[in-house]
């Protein structure tokens, strides 16, 4: 990705925080995880079931996988990476409600992951290394709460929906022009120019190869709860005014997360918070399997919530640290580790899960998840 540096007028640090977490929000909060609310209501409707969101989700994390090893290969300025990727979610999102074709559906799962990780690099790219110029600590905080934010009100918006009847269908079309009126308002936003970086020969120091692992078991553990919590609280109470509350609760808990860490992170080392949320985490994917209820439900959805947005953003900053020069690529590579993990999961459920009705394969996966998450701590903890 092209990050030459410019001379440009420096924007205000409201304006860049700003434009970061519509775009994050946006990317994540509808491009990647809008599914998450919607699956449970595709599945009342009778257009999925829990299988096909299964392979849904897998597409989706496939094509995120792909954007994050293709994002800095693309010669343009991350602004202008970002915008077309938005845009790219804004169509998606609009036309998965135009079709009721399963492999159409995994074609547009696919295209909007791709886009997802364009977006999730680019913005880290352009807006830390803007913040950095404004010396704020809870700048990146902000920054990533903008996937907390967006994961909570795309929840909200598809919880009330759900419990007005709206159908899937239209609901989809709704998201789609949310999309494009957040994409309008982060053009009006963002700065035009880039900040002046290291050399970029100077590559050396980039993410060790233990971070980028432990941030791929990251990405294991937390798709499972983060796709199917809301799936598990349908299965407690077949309500949508009541099981669509575990995903505005997940988003919440993701936006307030990030700038309590904000804070945390000025006093505690990088990777023990890291250490600290994979264990937390761990608890959150064991709790369904124990006991499923409402209650460990919405604990779950509390504890996985209020985790991974912090891991993330602790992950990006250390190997942003770690990188001399341009870090569009250390951050692709932590990205792409994320994206295999998380396309792991899925996969392993339903293949776990078959034709057998019933989550028998989804509580092995979590299982195993946590197990994975609970060695990563120990690594951390000890590196």
């Amino acid at each position: 990705m092209s990050n030459a540096a410019v001379t440009a007028p420096k924007p205000s640090f409201l304006a860049v925080c700003t434009a970061g977490l519509l775009a994050l929000a946006i990317a994540m909060g509808i491009g990647r995880f809008a599914f998450t609310p919607m699956l449970p209501l595709m599945i009342r409707d009778g257009s999925a079931d829990v299988a096909a969101g299964g392979w849904l989700a897998a597409a989706n994390y496939a094509g995120y996988l792909l954007g994050a090893l293709s994002t800095a290969r693309i010669p343009l300025s991350p602004q202008r990476v970002g915008l077309l990727a938005l845009a790219a979610i804004a169509l998606t999102t609009a036309a998965m409600g135009w079709t009721d074709s399963l492999a159409l559906w995994l074609v547009l799962r696919f295209v909007a992951g791709v886009a997802s990780a364009w977006a999730l690099v680019s913005t880290s790219v352009w807006c830390l290394a803007w913040l950095a110029r404004f010396d704020r600590p809870a700048g990146p905080g902000l920054l990533y709460a903008g996937v907390g934010a967006g994961i909570a009100l795309a929840g909200l918006y598809c919880w009330h929906a759900g419990a007005a009847g709206v159908a899937p269908d239209a609901l989809w079309l709704q998201l789609g022009a949310l999309a494009l009126v957040g994409l309008l308002a982060v053009a009006v936003l963002m700065p035009r120019g880039t900040v002046a970086q290291a050399s970029a020969s100077a590559t050396s120091g980039g993410a060790p190869w233990g971070l980028v692992i432990c941030y791929g078991i990251l990405g294991f553990g937390y798709i499972l709860p983060a796709t199917f919590l809301p799936v598990l609280a349908r299965a407690v109470v077949d309500d949508p005014a009541v099981f669509g509350a575990a995903w505005p609760v997940f988003g919440a808990a993701a936006a307030l997360s990030t700038l309590l860490a904000s804070v945390l992170l000025a006093r505690v080392a990088r990777r023990h918070v890291l250490a600290g949320s994979h264990a937390l985490m761990a608890l959150g994917c064991l709790l369904p399997v124990l006991h499923l209820s409402a209650s460990t439900v919405l604990l779950a959805a509390l504890l996985v919530g209020g985790t991974f947005m912090v891991a993330t953003m602790a992950g990006m900053q250390e190997a942003r640290a770690r990188t001399v020069g341009d870090p569009t690529r250390a951050l692709g590579r932590m990205t792409a580790a994320f994206a295999i993990g998380q396309m792991a999961g899925p996969v392993l459920s339903s293949a776990l899960s078959g034709s057998a009705q019933g989550f028998g394969g989804l509580f092995i996966a979590l299982a195993v998840g946590a197990v994975a998450l609970l060695g990563s701590a120990w690594w951390l903890l000890r590196a």
